[in-house]
């Protein structure tokens, strides 16, 4: 990917310019990355990287992880020692940049932040979220083809999975976790951030972490995962059946299969973002499954695996070509069974494309 931070910065610079902010503050997380290219860890080590409005950016960073940040185009580096207030530092750039309004980032620790407010009593304190999201929220041709990767391997670790489990039926929710996990580690991703299975009625539970419960013939079991490769996220939600499924389970996996169609249908530039929730659950309600389906339909995906645009009830953001989400509509029932099949769609001019692929038919493990 080619170096696209000092763009990035300087388009920030000017959304500040427009908001009437002097200074944004991002610590460790994906904003950081975002502006940075680099991956600052939160500890409790001060580590931030400073947007001024007069285009005079710093990172403060501990001496001891100096070379982590070095050679950032049109980024200085302010370091500090072990015995020093980093805070005060940063309070004195503030002061010599005249800063009276300053943003931080959704991740910024508030312990960091309270200190920074007692050595500056007198400025204003705001999120950033609008600057940040704004920006990330509209991902550019490299942005979307790292997804595309992340996304081509997340597929390839289901399609793995099903081709060496012959059957699920005897082995349990942790057993099948694990494979998952390794499937993903050998497919690349850095990270695994979650893999949540859950067979029969524990399926209902929209994120079962996964327990001993030993699967049984005919179960169908729920399987979400995420992770990172290559610094972009992959996350799909995939369903199996240990066996043939019962005539009432596979009617509420058409329901749900039927749901994220229709709602991957809608999606085009200009359309609000509640909308393409309404679309989809307009389908579970109708069938009668309205109150089973307890979520929002989607949610943002880049260098953090949930972000900007969510697809919710109450958001009206048009969406635009360039954004990345999931489509994820699902039904649950206590003490029965769960459903939610996940794909990962890209907003393009004319409509919409997958980037993942869901199976068509419910898949028969066993």
């Amino acid at each position: 990917m080619t170096e696209p931070f000092s763009m990035r910065r300087e388009q920030a610079r000017q959304a500040m310019r427009s908001a009437g902010l002097d200074l944004l503050l991002l610590g460790p997380g994906s904003g950081f990355r975002y502006f940075t290219g680099r991956n600052a860890i939160a500890t409790e080590r001060f580590v931030a990287l400073a947007i001024a409005r007069d285009g005079h950016d710093r990172i403060f960073t501990p001496r001891l992880q100096e070379p982590l940040y070095a050679g950032i185009r049109c980024v200085d580096t302010v370091i500090w020692d072990e015995a020093d207030n980093p805070l005060a530092r940063v309070a004195q750039f503030a002061q010599e940049a005249g800063a009276r309004t300053v943003a931080v980032n959704p991740e910024f620790w508030s312990g960091f932040l309270i200190a920074l407010k007692s050595l500056l009593p007198n400025i204003a304190l705001h999120s950033g979220a609008t600057i940040i999201d704004g920006q990330r929220r509209i991902k550019g041709a490299e942005e979307i083809a790292a997804l595309e990767a992340a996304a081509a391997h997340i597929d390839a670790v289901w399609a793995r999975f099903c081709e060496a489990t012959p059957t699920m039926t005897g082995r349990t929710e942790l057993e099948l976790r694990a494979d998952i996990d390794r499937l993903m580690r050998q497919e690349g991703f850095s990270e695994v951030s979650w893999v949540d299975v859950g067979a029969g009625a524990n399926g209902a539970s929209p994120l079962h972490h996964g327990s001993d419960h030993v699967i049984s013939a005919g179960e169908p079991v729920v399987f979400d995962f995420a992770g990172c490769f290559n610094g972009y996220y992959g996350d799909i939600c995939r369903v199996a059946v240990s066996g043939a499924p019962t005539p009432d389970f596979q009617a509420i996996y058409d329901v749900v299969h039927e749901a994220q169609e229709a709602a991957f249908q809608a999606v085009r530039p200009g359309v609000p973002a509640e909308e393409i929730d309404a679309v989809g659950r307009r389908i579970i309600t109708e069938k009668g499954f309205g109150p089973y389906f307890t979520h929002r339909l989607g949610h943002g995906i880049g260098l953090a695996a949930h972000e900007e645009p969510y697809i919710v009830a109450g958001n009206s953001t048009p969406l635009e070509a360039g954004m990345v989400f999931s489509n994820e509509p699902g039904i649950y029932i206590p003490g029965r069974w769960g459903v939610r099949i996940e794909d990962i769609v890209v907003v393009t001019a004319g409509g919409a494309r997958r980037l993942t692929q869901s199976p068509r038919h419910l898949v028969r493990l066993g």
